[in-house]
């Protein structure tokens, strides 16, 4: 008989294909059309059809922006989708892992945000992430929220590609530097996941349920994120750009960010026993995986 898999959902999206990457062969990864928040009959449908052992669900309307304008499906992937799975992993008795987001906070503290703090979103994208997270907590009470920010991988889009594609056009880039938040590479977030399904299924505890925070270790701005990209890209040889660096107010957008998402993530350490790395490494792996110089990849959890 075959081994119940941890199916994950997002398909393409950068957690989901760094768990397919770095996870054993338990790891089943979903997405369009067979599971897709749009089509909501095949959600159901495709956990019945797996009938895993445990979900990690990374799938969702990750436009920031876009999702000003676009309310209604921003909120059936963030809100109406997890809730569904939610419902499913609790008649199952399946333990469910569910990704959230920095955004569901204001960034009005000025201090790094603990789990407990009281949260305030600031656009669609926020609010609708935290009304995921408040959907599946009621369904599930096998159920474990990982807030996490500010996610950049070797594939996707993400701002580290992003700031890479800029230094191929452009001898000067302005970037944002009163926006502050921890960088987390989405291999690193990979490692983290898969230690605690491993650890939900070697037998679920109380101290399990509710809301972790997992990023990357220390902060630092756009800015110093795109400085340290460029740092990563002169090392392997790379021309690269003048940083420039700009205030929120000279870079406007539909949706306005938090200034300051720090998430301190010791929960994660203290119930979990997991340690985020620091987030600078991991830049520099995956400028060297994107520049073509590939580092070896984080560790694969067994």
């Amino acid at each position: 008989m075959s081994v119940p898999p941890i199916l994950v959902t997002g398909g393409s999206g950068q957690v989901a294909q760094a768990l397919g990457l770095l996870g054993d062969q338990r790891v089943q990864v979903i997405g369009r059309p067979a599971f897709d928040f749009d089509a909501p009959a095949t959600i159901t449908a495709a956990l019945e059809s797996a009938r895993p052992a445990l979900v990690v669900n990374t799938a969702a309307w990750t436009a920031v922006d876009l999702a000003e304008s676009q309310a209604e499906a921003a909120w059936r992937a963030n809100a109406a989708g997890p809730a569904e799975i939610g419902r499913w992993c609790a008649a199952a008795g399946v333990p469910l892992i569910h990704i959230s987001t920095d955004y569901v906070f204001d960034g009005e503290k000025g201090a790094a945000y603990i789990e407990a703090d009281p949260t305030s979103p600031t656009g669609v994208y926020g609010a609708s992430k935290l009304a995921g997270e408040q959907a599946v907590l009621a369904a599930c009470s096998h159920a474990v929220v990982l807030r996490t920010s500010w996610v950049y991988a070797a594939r996707g889009k993400n701002f580290v590609r992003t700031m890479l594609a800029l230094a191929e056009q452009h001898d000067r880039v302005r970037v944002v530097a009163d926006q502050v938040g921890c960088p987390t590479n989405a291999d690193d977030l990979a490692v983290a996941i898969l230690a605690i399904a491993n650890r939900l299924l070697a037998g679920w505890q109380a101290s399990f349920a509710g809301v972790f925070h997992a990023a990357g270790s220390g902060a630092t701005s756009w800015h110093g994120l795109a400085e340290a990209v460029f740092a990563a890209a002169a090392a392997q040889g790379r021309n690269v750009p003048e940083v420039v660096a700009i205030s929120t107010a000279e870079y406007p957008t539909p949706a306005r960010r938090p200034a300051d998402s720090r998430l301190d993530c010791t929960k994660l350490f203290d119930v979990l026993d997991i340690r985020m790395p620091d987030w600078r490494p991991g830049v520099a792996r995956t400028v060297s995986q994107i520049v073509g110089r590939a580092a070896v990849p984080a560790a694969a959890v067994a």
